[in-house]
């Protein structure tokens, strides 16, 4: 018998995992916020109709699942809980598509006791003033190793969505949380990958890596010193349109996960009695322009 998997959260990258799953054959269960008779979603000249409806009321969730892919963003998370209880049960994996370091921490608490594994999210997926989710890159997901994890590949087997495992999920996440930091500095300016081409910039945005870096290594992730220039360089190299998901939410003046993906360095570094100049200054400003006042 397939597994009976369910994504909640049906955004880009939700919308993205969801219209894997279906052209593998495997169509899931969509729940969210705002009902909608059905996704779309294009990735180059192929496009592709998840359908619906996405359900929104936990009372028409016929959980348990096997698998669950939750895609809600952190700020999202609390809002999520009554779906994502009607979801899961002690047997449901549920696989965590959010940014930063604390997603075991973050949603286990809502998951009915289920197994929570996180998640590293490698792909650009931009939702369209139309609705539709545009997939700008290749698809890939990084997993802890287990059996857990073993769940969510199988179900993307032969889709499109590339899953790794990894006995050093710590050090991964470590790096995309360092790619997300820097990528904050673009709600700063309003301004999009091609910023990261100014000289003045990248030099602010290498020493913020630097700085998480450090961070990173105190908190025993194992990242070597190339990794500033990696990612410096990928910022450098994507399409100068190339935004993110934070600005993206500063954009339509929703709330901005500044704390899961910079705030938390500036936690750890506490933790470990390490100076953060950089983020005393980013911090602050990112979460001014999430919570206000003003």
């Amino acid at each position: 018998m397939s597994p009976r998997v369910a994504v909640v959260g049906p955004g880009a990258i939700g919308t993205t995992i969801a219209a894997a799953l279906h052209q593998a054959g495997r169509t899931p269960v969509v729940v969210g916020r705002s009902a909608r008779d059905e996704l779309r979603f294009r990735r180059g000249s192929e496009r592709v109709v998840v359908p619906g409806p996405v359900r929104t009321d936990p009372d028409a969730v016929d959980g348990p699942f096997d698998l669950v892919f939750l895609a809600v963003k952190t700020t999202q998370a609390a809002g999520a809980a009554p779906l994502l209880r009607a979801c899961c049960g002690p047997d449901t994996v549920v696989c965590v598509l959010q940014n930063g370091i604390e997603q075991v921490e973050t949603v286990t608490p809502l998951v009915q006791g289920a197994t929570t594994v996180p998640a590293v999210v490698w792909f650009p997926a931009v939702r369209q003033p139309d609705g539709e989710v545009l997939l700008r890159g290749p698809a890939r997901l990084t997993l802890p190793t287990g059996t857990a994890s073993d769940r969510a590949a199988a179900a993307l087997d032969g889709s499109w969505c590339t899953v790794e495992t990894t006995d050093d999920f710590h050090s991964t996440a470590w790096r995309k949380l360092l790619q997300n930091a820097a990528a904050g500095l673009m709600v700063l300016t309003g301004r999009r990958s091609g910023m990261y081409t100014r000289d003045d910039v990248a030099g602010l945005a290498a020493a913020y890596l630097r700085e998480c870096l450090a961070v990173a290594r105190a908190d025993g992730a194992l990242l070597d010193d190339a990794v500033v220039e990696e990612i410096l360089g990928g910022f450098r190299t994507r399409p100068a349109d190339l935004g993110t998901s934070i600005l993206a939410d500063r954009v339509a003046g929703l709330p901005l996960e500044w704390d899961a993906r910079n705030g938390v360095v500036q936690r750890r570094a506490r933790v470990h009695g390490l100076p953060t100049p950089v983020s005393d200054v980013v911090v602050p400003l990112l979460a001014a322009a999430s919570d206000g006042p003003g």
